[in-house]
């Protein structure tokens, strides 16, 4: 069986996912985290190519206290809603040594996202498919911030204020997680 390589996601995504990206590194940096992000604008360019397992190297060089991906969902069903986690199914050998500190991560995260948004809570999912968990060596986690394809989420999910208030819960939930950025 093959993977799709970075099948590009639902409609819209990409700028949505790099605004809540850019407003949750404005704040990290505000507190006093170190941020390295595989993007800042519409392409991805970090040296040794630029899919999942790239993306995977990125983070593993910089010994990332948590990997967190951003995205937003996609479904044929447009009454699909809600914030999901995803965090990697353990598998020896691969995920073994990041699997407990990513589900924590995962929780903490989805936590505050959910308090931050008052969304509905599709919970924490874990996956065993996806290249950017199976190559990580440090905690990873991949954010689905909502489904742009359900017509009223995908209008929050284009705002200004419903980016900044998923930005903020994202930050506490790094926060929770990693602790203070003193400690670090």
């Amino acid at each position: 069986m093959l993977k799709i390589k970075d099948g590009g996601g639902a409609a819209g995504e990409a700028p949505v996912a790099l605004a809540i990206a850019v407003r949750a590194r404005r704040l990290l940096l505000a507190r006093g985290y170190r941020v390295a992000m595989t993007r800042t604008g519409p392409t991805i360019r970090i040296g040794d190519g630029n899919g999942n397992i790239a993306r995977a190297r990125f983070c593993n060089r910089r010994h990332a206290a948590v990997m967190v991906r951003i995205h937003a969902d996609g479904s044929a069903d447009r009454s699909l809603h809600g914030i999901s986690t995803l965090v990697p199914a353990w598998h020896r050998g691969w995920t073994d040594d990041i699997y407990g500190r990513s589900v924590r991560a995962g929780r903490a995260v989805q936590r505050a996202v959910l308090a931050a948004t008052g969304a509905s809570d599709r919970g924490l999912v874990q996956r065993s498919d996806l290249t950017g968990f199976n190559w990580a060596d440090v905690p990873a986690i991949l954010v689905e911030t909502g489904f742009m394809t359900n017509p009223s989420e995908s209008r929050r999910l284009r705002s200004s204020a419903y980016q900044q208030r998923i930005a903020t819960g994202l930050v506490r939930g790094v926060a929770a997680f990693v602790g203070p950025a003193s400690r670090r």
